[in-house]
């Protein structure tokens, strides 16, 4: 059962203030689910718990994330072929050492604090609006609020995106996020940054959409069989299915915005030429066939599963705190 709350718990009044404090806050009789923020929930505090959950996620995850892009290059050099994660980690390891496992987070410690900020900024609001934290389950608006908060944090995000994944190749000179920047910029121009934000896109709304969907659903079901209110295991738990069914899924578009957006260090003129989804899939065809668009998907999903759970476990965490804090005032 889901956990319910008078709005009159987050206003603590005396007897003879009952009638005033009523008249201002009209929606005090009215009930929310814990996974509904209350209605006077500042933007501030949720771009805080956004922010939180996004440099959380991205930061435990990286060396896999790394792992992943390695593995889905199209026609990589020798020395970046590897036979599975295993292999990839201790290969790397011993070539470049285990530091250069690391190599790119900088970018996403930069880009996904903002970016996440303007994501659950997003979807709380968007979900707010088309009523999806009133009680009982609401999938039309778990998806929509996904997919809005994508577009939102993706064109955000996007340039950042590139220039991790730049870093991240096999033979990368690339130090830094400034000069990997400059570099990008210098050789292939503003466009080079944006390339492949249609196909993140195409990847990420649904994906989205997919995993917001399974989330809130699992977690309606889950609580149903825990104790009411705050509960990590179940957004844990909740948050890791769901982002590791829709990273499968999503496998494919991944596979292609990767050749996309690392077009520009590939020594191959048909690949550095690629200037679209449909161009760079049929690249992929060509040479792999449809196995080459499932490439890195168990390094795909061994990234997902846990970060989402991170990501929404974390987000949950700064929510729970925002949320006691008012009720406290």
């Amino acid at each position: 059962m889901s956990a319910t709350r008078s709005l009159d718990s987050l206003v603590p009044v005396t007897p003879g203030q009952h009638m005033a404090a009523h008249d201002k806050f009209i929606l005090e009789e009215e009930e929310y689910d814990y996974e509904g923020l209350p209605p006077n929930f500042s933007l501030a505090a949720n771009m805080v718990a956004g922010a939180f959950a996004g440099i959380a996620e991205h930061s435990v995850m990286y060396p896999i994330d790394l792992l992943k892009t390695r593995m889905q290059v199209v026609n990589p050099t020798p020395a970046a072929i590897y036979t599975g994660l295993g292999n990839a980690i201790a290969t790397i390891s011993r070539v470049e050492g285990y530091m250069s496992l690391w190599r790119g987070l900088s970018s996403v410690i930069v880009g996904a604090g903002p970016a996440h900020a303007v994501y659950f900024a997003t979807y709380e609001a968007v979900k707010q609006a088309m009523g999806g934290n009133a009680a009982g389950h609401h999938p039309l608006a778990a998806a929509t609020s996904g997919a809005c908060a994508t577009i939102a944090s993706d064109a955000f995000m996007n340039p950042f995106d590139v220039i991790k994944q730049r870093m991240q190749l096999h033979g990368s000179t690339h130090r830094t996020l400034a000069s990997c920047a400059r570099t990008v910029f210098r050789n292939e121009g503003l466009r080079a940054f944006y390339v492949s934000y249609p196909t993140t896109l195409a990847m990420t709304v649904p994906f989205t959409a997919l995993q917001f969907t399974a989330y809130e659903s699992i977690t309606k079901v889950m609580q149903r069989r825990r104790r009411p209110g705050y509960d990590p295991l179940t957004h844990c738990a909740a948050g890791g299915l769901a982002g590791g069914v829709a990273a499968a899924a999503t496998t494919p578009l991944d596979v292609v915005k990767t050749l996309l957006q690392t077009r520009g260090s590939s020594t191959e003129a048909e690949i550095r030429h690629a200037r679209g989804l449909s161009s760079a899939a049929g690249i992929i065809w060509r040479r792999e066939g449809a196995k080459g668009f499932f490439r890195g998907m168990k390094a795909r999903v061994v990234t997902a599963a846990p970060s989402t759970a991170i990501c929404w476990s974390a987000y949950e965490v700064a929510k729970a705190y925002f949320i006691r804090r008012e009720e406290e005032k």
